[in-house]
């Protein structure tokens, strides 16, 4: 079936898109593929083509035949009509959730103004008044401390100090006693009390004379050591005075009724 445009100039050509071509035999399968994507191309430019006609200026005021307007009109008329419904679904979509927004904003109420915010509110306003009532506590807790602590510091260092003096003087004490045991044991080791006493162990060596006036009845004796008294060197019984005596190591002094002795 052909159209006929011989009043219009146009050429005649066929309604339909043309067929796709069936061929038998061997290559049949193997270029089927290639067939069909080449014949559905084709139809492609020939609908492109035949808008572009019934589009131009040369038809303006022509009147087309119905199966040419059905054929060509047929393509473009769902994809605007289709194009049109999608944007009046965006705006209507659109204006629905700015109207729920705006109505949302309008309804919902203000939660400052709730019973429940207001408690809260003032709790937390007297929470605030309880910890600065406690921040002052604490400041002058502090400070008290603070100065305590430095009075207990200066005390601390005063006793440091003190001990440091008592150290110094139990230091000079001991040395003191020291130097005073010494000079008493020197004294001692240089004493003759009342008995008998070996020369070169329990006294050293020297002339000693009785620290006092002796009265009658006074004896001192000098003998060999580890003879018991029975290998006299020299003896005698003072009557008065002040008697004196020579002591040499390996003899026995004995002294009685005569007070102490000391070196001379």
């Amino acid at each position: 079936m052909t159209e006929n445009n011989s009043d219009s100039g146009i050429p005649d050509k066929p309604l339909q898109p043309p067929a796709l071509h069936e061929e038998h035999g061997a290559d049949t399968n193997l270029s089927l593929d290639s067939d069909i994507n080449g014949t559905a191309s084709s139809n492609r430019r020939w609908w492109s083509k035949r808008k572009k006609v019934a589009d131009s200026p040369k038809l303006a005021g022509a009147t087309l035949p119905p199966a040419f307007e059905q054929t060509v009109g047929a393509e473009s008329r769902p994809v605007r009509t289709r194009r049109k419904l999608a944007w009046y679904w965006v705006a209507g979509i659109a204006c629905l959730l700015l109207a729920s927004g705006i109505g949302i904003g309008f309804t919902l109420p203000d939660p400052t103004n709730s019973k429940e915010y207001v408690a809260l509110t003032s709790d937390k306003q007297g929470l605030q008044s309880d910890l600065n009532k406690l921040q002052g506590r604490f400041d002058t807790l502090d400070a008290g401390i603070k100065g305590r602590e430095a009075k207990v510091q200066a005390r601390e260092d005063a006793v440091a100090k003190a001990d440091a003096l008592v150290k110094s003087a139990d230091a000079a004490v001991k040395k003191r006693e020291e130097a005073v045991t010494s000079a008493e044991k020197t004294k001692a080791a240089n004493t003759i009390k009342e008995g008998t006493w070996t020369v070169g162990v329990d006294l050293e060596p020297g002339t000693y004379r009785t620290n006092s006036d002796v009265t009658s009845g006074c004896y001192w004796g000098i003998y060999r050591t580890g003879s018991n008294g029975s290998d006299i060197v020299d003896n005698d019984i003072v009557t008065g005075g002040r008697p004196s005596v020579t002591l040499s190591a390996g003899q026995d002094f004995k002294s009685s009724r005569c007070g102490t002795w000391s070196k001379q």
